[in-house]
């Protein structure tokens, strides 16, 4: 049954020529039995056989199929062909022509399908007349004759029509489906690619303080080995903390990138918070740099992303200090919550940075630290100044709003 109903899916053509002929040959009966009644034989088959050609090719042509149904109505009233069971192909091909023709043909089927009964009771009248052969009957009835003839090829239009409707309809729904595939597509890359920016930036800032860290105690370390013994070890201790604590954090990034692995959120280390940054400060003054650290305000539980971004911004602006400040460079650090947002402040009366550093974005691929925290700063719809201050040394002020960005 199901190879049967596949063949028919695969085949329409095949099947309506078997309807047709089928047609063709109760026709050609009706025909052969009632000579007298349907004029004459060969007119009456010829129209029967144009008809059976409009069943059969219906769906490879549905407007010269509707067009070849026209043309033999009209023979049919030419020819004295009275109306029969091949007549049926015409119904057909006013269903055809509105379901999957033009628009033109669907119009011209309807504008048919309402006039075929009245053209058929004027060229025979005693058809529909009272039975005694006349022209009979009264207004109302030869009406409501015409209304009952009229209602099978109405049908057959709105029933086509519907179905182009269907049609249209599932079709716009799979193009709707398609586009929402290749939006949903294009926004998965957009977030990879996003992502790939933050574990980036992450990595960087991981990676740029730690690593300045341990350089400048490593440095310390070499210099007081002879003279200062404890202080070299005090050194040494300080970078296996601050190698342990960087490992920590890439470890935690790398497990981000692991495919075909969904682990809960809370198996991964926190993420930095405002709450360390007097971490962070007391680590850098341990480095040998001096940092003065104030916090105004109340201090408050603020949004994750907003307090990983200050941590991220100070820590970033302690490691500028210590790569451009130079070696008597001092630093400051300004912690302000006001009413709707976090105010942060980091100076330093160093040397201050090249300008390419700091004009366009780091354009001379030493600024990866600024194009990260303008970066960050921008997601959380915050505003970013970055430069260098008038007497002297460098300035990095952020503003980080307590809304989301849009």
């Amino acid at each position: 049954m199901q190879r049967l109903y596949d063949f028919i899916r695969r085949h329409p053509t095949v099947v309506d020529t078997l309807w047709a002929v089928f047609l063709f040959g109760i026709s050609g009966m009706s025909y052969v039995s009632n000579r007298s009644s349907h004029g004459s034989t060969a007119a009456a088959l010829l129209c029967g056989a144009g008809l059976g050609v409009v069943v059969a090719l219906r769906r490879r042509a549905p407007e010269k199929m509707l067009v070849l149904a026209i043309l033999m109505g009209l023979a049919q009233l030419a020819l004295n062909v009275q109306p029969n069971v091949a007549d049926m192909a015409m119904l057909v091909a006013i269903y055809t022509a509105a379901a999957v023709g033009e628009r033109w043909a669907s119009r011209l089927a309807l504008g048919g399908s309402l006039v075929a009964s009245t053209i058929a009771m004027w060229r025979w009248p005693n058809n529909y007349g009272d039975g005694d052969g006349g022209s009979g009957g009264s207004v109302g009835q030869l009406a409501f004759v015409i209304v009952v003839m009229t209602v099978p090829f109405v049908l057959a239009w709105v029933l086509g029509d519907s179905m182009r409707t269907r049609r249209a309809y599932f079709a716009q729904l799979e193009e709707r489906a398609a586009r929402l595939e290749k939006e949903r597509e294009a926004q998965a890359k957009v977030a990879v690619a996003a992502e790939r920016a933050r574990i980036a930036r992450e990595l960087h800032d991981v990676v740029a303080h730690n690593v300045s860290v341990m350089v400048v105690q490593a440095d310390g370390a070499a210099y007081v080995m002879e003279s200062a013994p404890d202080q070299a070890k005090i050194a040494l201790e300080t970078i296996s903390m601050t190698g342990r604590q960087a490992l920590a954090e890439m470890r935690r990034l790398l497990g981000v990138l692991r495919t075909g692995e969904h682990r809960e959120a809370g198996e991964y280390v926190p993420q930095p918070d405002v709450e360390q940054i007097e971490e962070l400060v007391e680590q850098v003054r341990t480095a040998g740099l001096t940092v003065d650290f104030k916090i105004e305000g109340t201090p408050r539980p603020l949004p994750s992303g907003v307090e990983l971004t200050a941590y991220r911004i100070v820590q970033e602006a302690l490691t500028n200090t210590r790569k451009h400040g130079g070696p008597d460079a001092g630093a400051s650090v300004r912690l302000v919550y006001f009413d709707d947002g976090l105010g942060l402040l980091v100076e330093d009366d160093g040397r201050g940075a090249v300008h390419e550093v700091y004009e366009d974005g780091g354009a001379d691929g030493q600024g990866h630290g600024l194009i990260g925290m303008r970066e960050r700063v921008g997601m959380v719809g915050g505003t970013l100044d970055a430069g260098p201050r008038p007497g002297g040394g460098f300035r990095i002020s952020a503003l980080l709003p307590l809304k989301p960005a849009h």
